[in-house]
């Protein structure tokens, strides 16, 4: 009897628990909303409005999240016999915990404040090519990040401590070496391919493509994938982002009309990213259990479906008709002369979300090294252009010639999102890993991919990655759908293999 009673009470705990959990997970959901809203629909003059109101809304959450409620629960339930699901839960939410207490509520509110007004600072220093316009807000984020890590851990390096927003389990010594790896072992293989000869088609999609009948075709790409639209939508947005919960998942993407394979591919890896929020257990929601495993996880789906799937041979055998249905004028481009186009390396770009499969590591390189350095205070704010432009020319062969496509193309500092980039490749490279994990279970995957056949595909990813929300560590979670731990071998025989062939190295 008293050990039924026990149960009993350990099961009522946990349930106000969870409702306070809840409470916290909705508030949060609504700020997503609400920077949904900002970046795609709000009006021009709507910041000072929206600014306040997300800072009241992450103020509200702080409270929730540090309450003496809180510690208390956590407390009693860490004592407690519970199964496995909630005590991961429990986990998760203790983690969170141990770091909001750490911050003072005036910090928090601070930081929303600031980078809500940060964003249309930097969009129309980009738009003028200023940065000394956007340097004094740079310099304030950069000093309130830094206030903010020295807050949680006072000894530790305070990007190692920002990192671990974006990624708690991979530490920042794996994400170094994989960087590290990724630099030593591509950078050959890319001047191997700009001295190959191979005589690749990269001019498949040349000429004007109307923005209105490319939406018609990301909408196309979005159909032929599976994307629910009961639960989703698709918009513009300056920098294409997805959002949401299992729910309510949308995309965005963004219209050049001299780029319609941009579009294209930027659509399959925002469907990526909400395929992966749509996939997380409706049951779930409200809780760690419904919420994806951080942000390399999260990129590894993005790139699997973007590079994977989307830019293969096979997917343009089946998706190419589409195209000439839309565009007439591409009717004389073949499934093999979309596929090299899709995948040609370039040696001249500068932007992060335009560059290849290959070259994007460097590009993620360079700014892991810039705001590691902003945030140890080895870099000032008003060097970070020559050092930026420097370090393309040492990397990349390239020099921007204005900021606007150089430190001023990526929206994320402008976020406060200092230790974020680094999660992307990160996520390459598992993506690589569970890509090939699903091939050695279900066979040749090329086979579907032609025939237009994701459901298998995406099943596996359910099953082993999307089901399990945070129910385990990033390690584990990789042991877990692989068999193994995470590694970039995958990766890096992957594209080994793909460039060789395609510039017959």
């Amino acid at each position: 009897m008293a050990t039924d009673q026990a149960s009993s009470a350990e099961s009522d705990t946990y349930e106000r628990f969870e409702r306070r959990v809840e409470r916290i997970r909705n508030v949060g959901n609504a700020a997503g909303v609400l920077r949904w809203d900002q970046e795609v629909v709000m009006p021009e003059e709507g910041t000072p409005a929206r600014a306040k109101q997300l800072s009241t809304l992450s103020s509200l959450s702080h409270e929730l999240l540090t309450a003496e409620e809180t510690g208390e629960l956590l407390a009693e339930l860490e004592s407690a016999d519970l199964d496995e699901e909630r005590a991961a839960v429990v986990r998760e939410i203790r983690r969170e915990y141990d770091r909001a207490t750490s911050v003072p509520q005036e910090l928090v509110e601070e930081l929303s404040e600031t980078t809500a007004n940060a964003h249309p600072v930097w969009k129309q220093a980009r738009e003028e090519d200023d940065f000394e316009a956007f340097a004094p807000t740079l310099e304030k984020l950069v000093e309130l990040k830094r206030e903010y890590a020295e807050h949680i851990d006072p000894d530790a390096d305070p990007y190692a401590v920002l990192f671990a927003d974006y990624e708690p389990y991979l530490d920042l010594e794996t994400a170094e070496a994989v960087l590290e790896q990724l630099r030593d072992e591509l950078v050959p293989l890319i001047d191997a391919i700009g001295d190959s000869d191979a005589d690749l088609e990269t001019d498949a999609f040349s000429g004007e493509f109307d923005a209105d009948t490319q939406e018609e075709v990301c909408r196309d790409v979005l159909d032929a994938l599976g994307y629910d639209w009961g639960r989703g939508r698709l918009d513009t947005a300056p920098h294409p982002f997805s959002t949401g919960t299992q729910f309510d998942a949308r995309v965005t993407t963004r219209f050049d009309e001299s780029d319609l394979l941009g579009s294209i591919t930027s659509t399959i890896h925002e469907f990526g990213h909400a395929n992966y929020t749509l996939g997380l257990p409706d049951e779930g929601y409200g809780t760690p259990l419904g919420e994806a495993r951080d942000l390399t996880v999260h990129e590894s789906q993005s790139r699997l479906w973007e590079n994977h799937v989307g830019r293969s041979e096979p997917f343009w055998e089946r998706f190419l008709p589409t195209v000439h249905e839309r565009f007439p004028a591409t009717e004389g481009v073949t499934p093999r002369e979309a596929y090299e186009s899709a995948n040609q390396v370039y040696d001249d770009n500068l932007i992060r979300v335009e560059a290849d499969e290959l070259t994007y590591h460097l590009h993620i390189v360079i700014r892991f090294e810039v705001e590691r350095d902003l945030i140890a205070g080895d870099l000032a704010v008003e060097d970070v252009p020559e050092v930026w432009n420097d370090k393309y020319e040492e990397y990349l062969g390239v020099r921007p010639e204005t900021d606007a496509e150089g430190c001023l193309q990526d929206i994320h500092w402008s976020h406060g999102s200092f230790g974020y980039f680094p999660t992307y490749s990160l996520g390459s490279v598992l993506a690589a890993q569970l890509y090939a994990a699903a091939e050695d279970e279900l066979g040749d995957l090329e086979e579907r991919i032609r025939a237009g056949e994701f459901d298998d595909v995406n099943g596996w990813l359910r099953e082993h990655v999307h089901a399990h929300g945070k129910r385990y560590t990033t390690p584990e979670l990789v042991e877990a759908a692989t068999g193994e731990g995470y590694t970039a071998d995958y990766f890096l025989e992957y594209v080994t293999e793909k460039y060789g062939d395609l510039y017959e190295l």
